[in-house]
């Protein structure tokens, strides 16, 4: 097996500390950094990520894949515009950001690339599963759509990891960005600003609709619905008490809005189903689904469908929005995931 492996340097800590541990390790280490935003956006993590290759006296590939991920911002986009929720880096993943380099390493002599996810690779009866970082800083949600050749070609050696052991062993290396702040949620998303961001790449056209009462009374006017997502409680006006985004319906061009207990529920239903062995269960099957990537895990029966399934929690959840992702954990062991839907 060849030792060559490599490393996925973002110009941040985390992949920092990944190369790292595996020149420590033994491995032949080289890095790879993916040009993804537009523009000269990336050039300041690229530089990062050239300044640790430096110290670490490895060579440094770079490869632009800005026209690929235009992919992604475009489903960001085009989700919103229709009122939904996307996680853009639960697809980005397998499609760019792990699968174009496990094709870039395999074309390169190499049998692995590693990433600085918080997550573990575990293998049970002859398949390739993700295990839970038991710190806290797990990423394990974001990796919900591999599949098992990206599985089998990936390592993630922080493992069980802690951010502060992390820090302290770039620092201990001499690597400047030991102490560099985490990145933004959405990488492409300067200042966290999406709206402007969608506004900026497809221009929308403006269309106020009604703010709708969940009895269906006319309360106020709306000023597009790709501003809102499920839950929001800021920007909505004033309307003498607090109030929350309950549905969007793109259709009728309206939003509805509610108190925070009308947005719980114990019920919800998902599509486009995407599961790391490769097979969807047929069986009901109990298990652990996170709603969010900041949601906790909750205990759940999933009972599939033709089309998807049905996931019924066990305690109503809060704010379950259509086009977010549910991640489906058995205990500590995440096993695919499915897109909420519309009810």
């Amino acid at each position: 097996m060849s030792k060559l492996v490599y490393v996925a340097l973002s110009g941040g800590v985390d992949s920092a500390a990944a190369a790292i541990l595996l020149k420590d390790r033994g491995y032949d280490v080289r890095g790879v950094t993916l040009r993804l935003k537009p523009g000269n956006l990336a050039d300041g993590d690229i530089a990062d990520a050239q300044k640790v290759a430096d110290k670490l006296g490895i060579p440094l590939d770079i490869i632009d894949e800005r026209e690929s991920f235009k992919s992604v911002t475009d489903y960001f986009c085009n989700a919103y515009l229709r009122g939904l929720t996307p996680n853009p880096c639960v697809f980005c993943n397998p499609n760019i950001k792990i699968g174009k380099l496990v094709d870039y390493a395999l074309k390169n002599g190499a049998e692995y690339v590693a990433t600085g996810h918080y997550s573990d690779i575990v293998e049970r009866d002859g398949k390739y599963y993700i295990k839970k970082n038991p710190t806290g800083k797990d990423q394990s949600y974001f990796l919900c759509r591999l599949n098992q050749h990206l599985l089998s070609h990936v390592m993630f050696p922080l493992s069980d990891l802690t951010k502060d052991e992390i820090r302290a062993l770039a620092e201990s290396r001499g690597i400047e960005v030991a102490h560099k702040k985490d990145s933004q949620e959405v990488c492409f998303i300067p200042d966290n600003d999406y709206i402007s961001f969608i506004e900026k790449q497809f221009n929308p056209k403006a269309l106020p609709g009604d703010f709708l009462s969940t009895d269906g009374k006319k309360l106020g006017t709306h000023q597009g619905i790709y501003k809102y997502t499920i839950g929001q409680r800021k920007g909505l006006g004033a309307f003498g008490k607090p109030m929350y985004v309950i549905s969007i319906n793109p259709e009728n061009n309206t939003v509805t809005i509610g108190d925070n207990h009308e947005l719980f529920t114990q019920k919800i239903y998902i599509n486009d189903l995407s599961f790391l062995s490769g097979e969807i269960p047929k069986d009901d099957l109990p298990c652990f689904v996170k709603i969010r990537c900041a949601a906790k895990p909750a205990e759940a029966v999933i009972k599939f469908t033709e089309t998807g399934a049905f996931i019924e929690f066990s305690e109503p959840q809060r704010a379950a929005a259509p086009g977010q992702t549910a991640a489906i954990y058995t205990d500590d062991i995440l096993i695919g995931g499915g897109i909420i839907c519309n009810p």
